[in-house]
């Protein structure tokens, strides 16, 4: 495990509207407040089609990151994030969550990594600024999956 301790910068609301793209819209947002790096502690509402990481197919290998896309409708949803730097793609890196309830199923749920999403109706979004250190997500590990890291800070001098 790393860790580090966090300076936390601004704080913002956000409001979609019915029809916006999510992803699109809260990156637009980001690069016009320049922000760099965030945590979503939570945001809530409906997506209209939303595209998760899933299959309905048997995994190969239960180890193996898995990439593709299954695409819902209709849905209620929860998630959270964090908002981080990729040194790859020299852009901002999304790690976000969601849990839907197919409102057309008896609210039956899934959970699963958010790829996309089409805003129904509202989304409500809460998102607050990391100040220091510099969040970074390099692709680690066997299978080259974008993963958490955190700048080196200089040390702090007693005075």
């Amino acid at each position: 495990m790393r860790h580090t301790e966090l300076t936390m910068g601004r704080s913002y609301a956000l409001a979609f509207d019915d029809g916006d793209d999510f992803i699109d819209e809260l990156i637009g947002f980001c690069a016009e407040m320049d922000i760099r790096q965030a945590i979503i502690p939570m945001f809530l509402g409906g997506f209209r089609r939303v595209g998760l990481v899933g299959t309905d197919k048997p995994l190969e290998d239960p180890e193996k990151p898995l990439w593709e896309e299954t695409v819902l409708h209709t849905v209620e949803a929860v998630g959270a994030a964090t908002l981080a730097w990729s040194p790859k793609t020299d852009s901002l890196a999304p790690h976000i969550h969601v849990a839907v309830g197919h409102k057309g199923l008896s609210a039956s749920g899934s959970v699963s990594h958010l790829k996309w999403a089409e805003v129904q109706f509202i989304q409500e979004l809460f998102l607050q600024e990391v100040a220091s250190p510099e969040l970074l997500r390099p692709e680690c590990g066997p299978y080259g999956v974008p993963t958490l890291s955190f700048a080196p800070t200089a040390p702090v001098t007693p005075t």
